[in-house]
């Protein structure tokens, strides 16, 4: 995807996403992870660019999280109507956002781990990963808990529990499952491309 497109898709969805979101609070944090990673990514794009396969997913995350934080996890319409069309007792949006928040982070740590030769076989890179995105997944888990308890009742949209007394466990087990299929869907594609990389 040439560069161009991706910064005007970023942006597009961006500035929708800011025009009258449900809560503006839930709106910052959750499209400040993609802002900061756009950040990180125009520093290093020179000197360390990235795989065409990354770049694409983290546009998709970077929409996941611009989508939820425009209506909240818990009210995006098109998953009000799975929700009604499949009869759950709740919106699944949040659980999509956390198997996007372990298959893209999965597929930016085999790069990374690859690319700075951190560990050699494959099979041990897969177990790393798994529980790189684990990691991810429960520090954001944390973080949610501590802006609950510094915002109070503001805080509830980006919770998301829904009611949900299982949800944070459900969330970790989310991202594990998206690093899981990312690594079995993915890593051809991604090692191909790795390879036109050197």
């Amino acid at each position: 995807m040439k560069k161009a497109l991706w910064l005007s898709l970023f942006f597009a969805v961006l500035l929708w996403s800011g025009i009258h979101p449900k809560d503006s609070f839930t709106w910052f944090l959750e499209v400040i992870p993609a802002i900061i990673v756009l950040v990180i990514l125009a520093a290093t794009h020179a000197r360390f660019p990235l795989t065409p396969l990354l770049y694409i997913l983290i546009l998709i995350h970077s929409i996941i999280l611009m989508i939820g934080g425009h209506y909240t996890y818990a009210e995006v319409p098109a998953f009000d109507t799975l929700a009604e069309l499949f009869n759950w007792h709740r919106n699944h949006y949040d659980k999509l956002g956390h198997l996007a928040q372990g298959f893209i982070p999965a597929i930016a740590a085999q790069e990374l781990l690859i690319r700075h030769q951190v560990i050699q076989k494959p099979r041990w890179r897969a177990v790393i990963i798994v529980l790189i995105c684990l990691g991810i997944s429960a520090l954001y888990e944390l973080i949610e808990w501590w802006v609950a308890e510094l915002s109070g009742e503001s805080a509830e949209a980006f919770l998301g529990t829904q009611g949900y007394v299982w949800d944070t466990q459900s969330d970790m087990a989310m991202a594990m499952v998206g690093a899981i299929l990312a690594l079995l869907s993915l890593s051809r594609i991604h090692q191909r491309q790795l390879q036109l990389l050197k």
